[in-house]
């Protein structure tokens, strides 16, 4: 597909013109000068529209840049005339929150301030309605309003959007430094390296090709890209890691953990230089930190819940653990199997019997658990037949095999943008 670009002329030789890309060092070529209109000038800016093929780009035509129109030559230009500043026309007095005199009033149709009405020896119901506010009123069920819909959103009525952690934002510094450097035949290489890796590269190869074919136009050497393609994968996943590891660091402590650890792992897929190692050895810095400290927040959270004999939050703590290296020690491993064993007992009831079960069925500590008994439940009973292989005390109790342990479930992840090499 063609696109219009502004070219410079930088020469003439003959019948053949050299240009570059006006302020820039790149792209560049030759074109034929009987594409050029007459009085053209060497050193002036022209617009062309040219095609990139992965060889090459091509001019295909050459037409003077716009000039700039002239601004208002018959003094036509229409001003806006301000009016003059005055008061409001209309003055608006918003009512009082209370209901009651005001309501009471339009409710008796009187026209006089209810201050001119004899009160007599009634009392004043509007008066003590106007003396509770909205707040003492007592809410409706669901928290909704009169019409059932639901609360009402606080602040702005189409509501904020919720915020999240922030992403590392897309940094191009390193790749367009690098696209820079590269002549007209790496151009368009690099580029497809950059979208995709080398199944970029071939995929446009291949289309190229067809579409060269069926034109009658003739095909290029695929085998000669390749070889272009696999000098330049090294320079570019380099490129492609700097602007990561460079929106990593912009994004400080409001980007996410695991897109910070995903930066950090993938350096190793990539052949660092001086400045590469000097952002990862920040980043590895930046990681270090934030894990050591939601480590410590873990390990006070599960010493408060051992200390509480909170044996769900301690279960629940022991499988979530704030980064995959992180381990239970084996003392508070025997506290925990201890405290899962003594709840799991004849006395307990069955709903939070289950609850402790399934709890325990997901922890790394599963297989030291051994309850002290089994409720008279069909749905408890049920339950440790299905656990015996997580749980081998359950199948002792039942005086039945061990059957073997469940294999592990695995979590679909999405995949990482790592290049293809």
């Amino acid at each position: 597909m063609s696109r219009r670009i502004d070219i410079e002329i930088t020469s003439i030789n003959g019948t053949t013109a050299t240009w570059r890309a006006a302020g820039a060092r790149q792209p560049k070529g030759t074109l034929d000068t009987s594409l050029l209109t007459e009085g053209f000038v060497v050193g002036n800016v022209y617009r062309a529209e040219v095609e990139q093929y992965m060889e090459g780009v091509d001019v295909l035509s050459v037409t003077p840049p716009k000039t700039a129109s002239p601004l208002d030559p018959r003094n036509e230009r229409l001003s806006l005339i301000a009016p003059e500043p005055k008061g409001p026309d209309v003055q608006v007095i918003y009512a009082s929150k209370g209901r009651g005199a005001r309501r009471d009033d339009d409710r008796r149709g009187g026209d006089r301030p209810r201050s001119d009405r004899p009160r007599g020896d009634r009392p004043d119901r509007g008066g003590e309605r106007s003396e509770r506010s909205s707040s003492d009123r007592k809410p409706r069920e669901g928290g909704g309003d009169r019409s059932g819909r639901g609360p009402r959103p606080s602040g702005d009525r189409r509501g904020a959007r919720p915020t999240g952690p922030a992403q590392a934002p897309v940094a191009t510094v390193h790749r367009n430094a690098l696209l820079a450097t590269l002549s007209p035949e790496q151009l368009p290489v690099a580029e497809q390296l950059l979208r995709g890796g080398m199944p970029a590269v071939r995929t446009a190869v291949a289309e190229q090709n067809k579409n060269a074919t069926q034109q009658g136009r003739p095909t290029i050497n695929a085998e000669a890209i390749d070889r272009i393609a696999e000098e330049l994968l090294p320079k570019t996943n380099l490129a492609f890691w700097k602007d990561r590891a460079a929106g990593a660091l912009g994004a400080g402590k409001e980007l996410r953990l695991r897109d910070l650890r995903a930066v950090v792992t993938s350096a190793k897929t990539v052949n660092v230089d001086d400045e590469a190692r000097a952002q990862l050895k920040e980043l590895q810095a930046q990681l270090t930190t934030r894990v050591d400290a939601l480590r410590t927040e873990w390990t006070n959270k599960l010493d408060k819940a051992l200390a509480n004999n909170d044996v769900l939050e301690s279960l629940r703590l022991a499988s979530r653990t704030p980064d995959p290296s992180t381990r239970v020690s084996s003392e508070n491993a025997t506290k925990i199997a201890h405290m899962v064993s003594e709840a799991l007992s004849v006395d307990t009831a069955p709903a939070v019997w289950i609850e402790i079960v399934n709890t325990a069925v997901e922890s790394p500590i599963r297989r030291l658990v051994k309850p002290a008994g089994i409720p008279a439940d069909e749905a408890c009973n049920a339950l440790a037949v299905k656990s015996a292989g997580s749980i081998p005390e359950f199948a002792k109790m039942l005086g039945m095999k061990v059957p073997p342990p469940p294999p592990p479930v695995r979590s679909t992840r999405r995949p990482s943008p790592s290049r293809h090499s």
